[in-house]
Formats: C-alpha cells, structure tokens, sequence
C-alpha cells in the first residue's frame, strides 16, 4: 500500500483569500495517479485555501472563553467543514474523470483527537475499500476534540497520513509539496537555502530555519515530526515537488531521490 499526500499549496491557491481550486495542476496530477492504477492507494489532501482561512478566521482549536466565544468557533467549525468536503469533491470528480475509483472519506465523521491529536478512529472501512480497488480521498478537516477546553481541532493531512501509515502498514509515504524537498530556509525566499536530501532525527530541524509555524497545521516542522516518528516504527516517506510534471508518476513507480527522503 502506498499513501500518497497532495499539499494544499499544490491542489489550491493557498495564499488565495477566497478558496480557489489549481485546476491545472488537479487535473496533471489525477492524470499521473491514473497511470498506475494497479497499486493499492490511498490519498490524503491539504485543505489549502478552503480550511485555513477560516480556520485561522475563527481561530478553531484555541481555548474557549464563553459561550459566546463558543458559538463563533462552532460556526467556523461548520463553515470549514462544509469548504474543506467542496475541495475533496472536486478532487475526487477529478479522479473518477481520469478513470479512478475514488471514493471521499471524511474525517470528522471516523476520527477523534485529544488535545488536538488523534485518539480513535475505526479505520475497518478503509481496508475494505482498498481490498475492493477503491481509493479512498481522505482529507485535512476539522474534527471534535475530548478536551473540554477547546471542544473542536483542526486535523492536519499529515498527522492523518501518520495514523493510517501505522495503522494500514503502509509500504510508503509520498508527499507531493510545492518545493523539491526540504530546505535549510524557504528556497522562494532565500537563495543561499540548502537542500536537504535525508532527514533521519529531529535534530537534523535544527538546520531548518522557521521551522515550527507556517500554517495553522504547523508548517513544515510538524510535518517533519510527523514523518521522522512514521519513519521510527519502519515506513519510510518521501517530500517530492508535484508541481514538477511526471514527479508523482515517478515516485509511484517506485523511483526515490526525487525529493527529501525521512528515514
């Protein structure tokens, strides 16, 4: 089995201040997942410009302070859950164009946190699924949380993507980002950023300026902690640049040193 992630940043405009679907990119990248239909498959995507917004907006998993605070947050929860499942309808109608069986599965209706990590989830429905040929599109969303103080939390694609590795045995983690792979600094930003070709422990973070917050999910810092404790219980992952035609071909092929490799 194979988990493939598309960044948020790959499949929508996320600096968009309206959600907006990257049709272009959608539509290459479905057609590359199509030509290799033969493997087992799941597929995991960011919510980009149709979570975080409004998530931010509402500032959804932070402590409540009243009721009043309460019903703002319930209303955000609403609205990001309801824009978050328009994009995974768009991906999986993209994905059936291209002839694959996708099938949409929705966090919040599986999947509960505590304290804004994941705590149970029943995940007998995605295996069968997956014995069946289908692929499941799971999707970055917001879920409900057991602590009291903050009720509601966003749930990251990343953090899914660990959960369903360990649990389903996944054989590989690719990440298809908006860069060729991890960097010393934001190589859009900086061009004296190094490229990092394996990361194996968490002090290799060290060497990874503004690592720990980029986004309301935890940028790529808590991506790579994320990965660095999957690649600890044996499963190996890869950050690629999807935005590069043939890249996610390539590495659901088989092929490695695309990108990042964590291990």
């Amino acid at each position: 089995m194979i988990i493939l992630k598309l960044g948020g940043s790959v499949i929508t405009r996320k600096d968009s201040t309206e959600p907006e679907v990257d049709h272009a990119n959608l539509d290459r990248i479905a057609g590359e997942i199509a030509e290799n239909k033969s493997k087992a498959l799941v597929i995991v995507h960011g919510a980009g410009s149709f979570g975080h917004p409004f998530a931010k907006k509402y500032s959804i998993g932070s402590t409540i302070k009243n009721d009043d605070d309460f019903k703002e947050k319930k209303k955000g929860f609403c609205l990001t859950q309801s824009w978050v499942k328009k994009l995974n309808t768009m991906v999986c109608d993209k994905l059936r164009e291209k002839g694959i069986f996708a099938v949409s599965i929705q966090p919040s209706s599986f999947l509960l946190t505590k304290n804004k990590r994941i705590y149970s989830g029943d995940l007998q429905l995605i295996k069968k699924y997956v014995e069946m040929g289908f692929v499941p599109v799971i999707y970055g969303d917001v879920v409900l949380d057991t602590d009291e103080s903050i009720k509601t939390a966003v749930l990251s694609g990343d953090q899914i993507i660990k959960y369903l590795a360990e649990n389903l045995r996944a054989e590989r983690v690719i990440l298809g980002s908006d860069v060729d792979g991890i960097y010393t600094k934001n190589p859009k930003k900086y061009q004296d950023a190094q490229f990092i070709s394996v990361v194996s422990s968490l002090e290799d973070l060290e060497l990874i300026e503004g690592a720990s917050a980029v986004d309301v999910t935890g940028g790529m810092g808590g991506k790579l902690k994320e990965l660095l404790i999957l690649a600890q219980n044996g499963i190996e992952s890869e950050i690629i640049n999807a935005n590069k035609s043939n890249n996610i071909n390539k590495a659901l092929k088989g092929k490695k040193g695309i990108g990042t490799i964590i291990k």
